[in-house]
């Protein structure tokens, strides 16, 4: 069955504005914000926590069957700070938030995140890693890159986002119905 609505991953390095971007998208479209930290935690789709990062230790396997069904459906942003592990038959656009390291650097701080998980988090920012994983887990024409340093960047690609909703939409409407 095709899907009505898509569904789309918006990851990037902890702290450019994940949560942020979902939470207003959910609020002006009728897709649904799945957070995966969230969803790892209430359905125990880990293997324990991790003194040392100070955070779940994900099982993949678990989490993918967890949200299978809901994401199948369509009309679900996944926000997380990974994409690759999501089949690409799942996923309709992947959008990589990316931030300044030094703006990255004040939001790490000001969530208190001890010095060496910053330090890797800011590594990640600056070699591109969520990216390059984005554009080696899926097709070049459904990875975006967006910059995330104010509130207005979260206003604008919000709206950039919800016109290409709009877009796949119409484009897919014709199959929908078939269905």
């Amino acid at each position: 069955m095709a899907r009505r609505k898509p569904n789309i991953i918006v990851t990037g390095t902890p702290g450019v504005g994940k949560s942020s971007h979902c939470e207003l998208l959910a609020q002006n479209t009728s897709l649904k914000h799945l957070s995966v930290n969230r969803i790892v935690k209430e359905r125990e789709c880990h293997q324990g926590w991790d003194d040392d990062l100070e955070s779940w230790i994900v099982d993949e396997d678990k989490l993918l069957d967890a949200i299978e069904t809901e994401v199948k459906e369509g009309g679900r942003i996944i926000d997380w700070h990974a994409c690759e592990i999501f089949p690409q038959s799942w996923i309709d656009l992947v959008v990589v938030l990316r931030t300044d390291s030094t703006v990255l650097y004040d939001r790490l701080s000001a969530r208190n995140y001890p010095e060496h998980k910053m330090q890797e988090n800011l590594d990640s920012e600056i070699m591109q890693v969520l990216l390059e994983e984005a554009r080696e887990s899926y097709d070049a024409e459904i990875v975006v890159e967006l910059r995330s340093e104010a509130t207005e960047d979260i206003e604008s690609n919000v709206e950039r986002i919800e016109a290409w909703i709009a877009h796949w939409q119409q484009n897919n409407s014709d199959s929908a119905t078939r269905e």
